[in-house]
């Protein structure tokens, strides 16, 4: 593994953090900048219709101009900030505030070419921070909106694969694509949700050395369904685990996923880019 700046892996191409939560980082407009040096070229960052999704999508043209302003006055001849879009919908934990204007404004959130799918969506049944029924319940609608809206389902299950699993296949797996994103389980798992024609996307917990399963399952995915992700500002990878999590390093699980898979790294990056651009439909090689 070659490193450049901060210890970050050097994987030859540019590479995707298919999964942020920009809005929660104190400094987006910092982490897009160091995404850039990173190599790091295209974000994928989610905002929830129940709580300030409008927050995301207004605020994103100042991170960019703010990235774009500093990596001018450092003279880091990286070019522009990355290409970042954004996904929106319910998160399980806030199934309850589940109303119909919350759909609404799904929809017309959908409507902004910024938008690339459908999600965090699914089951959380480790906090049930919302009643097990209302998730199902808001699960089905929103797979069926993604269907509507000709938008990938971007799926969030945690202790719930199996049920997660049954209302894929009830309600059948967008046309446009499925994400199971933020994957930490074992290679019967992967398998299950591959077999159904679903992508795989890995956040930096396949640094841990203890994460075995997860590891296994990462070596196993096929190339053309993996994704990476950071799921920022959580799950820092190692070496940085405990830390406020960023877009740059998504490099280090993609690199980890190269040893594990003993394939060459430029290899790996370049089909990652290209599995997010053809996932999240986008062909732009930079900007908002």
């Amino acid at each position: 593994m070659r490193k450049g700046q901060a210890g970050i892996p050097k994987l030859g191409a540019q590479i995707a953090d298919t999964h942020a939560h920009l809005v929660m980082l104190d400094d987006p407009a910092g982490a897009l900048e160091r995404a850039t040096t990173a190599g790091v070229m295209f974000v994928v960052t989610v905002a929830d219709a129940t709580e300030t999704p409008r927050a995301t999508y207004d605020s994103l043209p100042t991170w960019h101009e703010e990235a774009q302003h500093r990596l001018e006055q450092w003279a880091i001849p990286h070019g522009e900030p990355p290409s970042v879009r954004i996904v929106v919908g319910v998160h399980p934990h806030n199934a309850s505030d589940f109303t119909e204007e919350s759909a609404e404004e799904i929809v017309a959130l959908a409507k902004d070419p910024r938008t690339v799918a459908l999600g965090e969506i699914g089951l959380d049944f480790h906090y049930d921070h919302s009643p097990r029924d209302t998730q199902r319940d808001v699960f089905r609608r929103q797979l069926a909106m993604a269907q509507d809206l000709d938008l990938p389902a971007v799926i969030h299950l945690r202790e719930a694969f199996d049920e997660g699993a049954a209302i894929l296949q009830e309600i059948g797996i967008p046309d446009a694509g499925c994400v199971l994103h933020c994957f930490t389980a074992d290679v019967p798992t992967m398998q299950r949700f591959v077999d159904l024609g679903c992508h795989i996307s890995i956040p930096g917990v396949v640094t841990f050395s203890k994460a075995e399963d997860l590891r296994k399952a990462a070596a196993a995915v096929p190339l053309d369904r993996l994704l990476v992700e950071t799921d920022c500002p959580f799950l820092a990878p190692e070496p940085f685990r405990g830390r406020t999590n960023e877009p740059a390093w998504v490099t280090f699980a993609a690199a980890t996923i190269s040893e594990l898979r003993s394939e060459d790294e430029l290899d790996v990056a370049l089909a990652l880019m290209e599995n997010a651009r053809r996932v999240f439909r986008d062909a732009a090689p930079g900007g908002i």
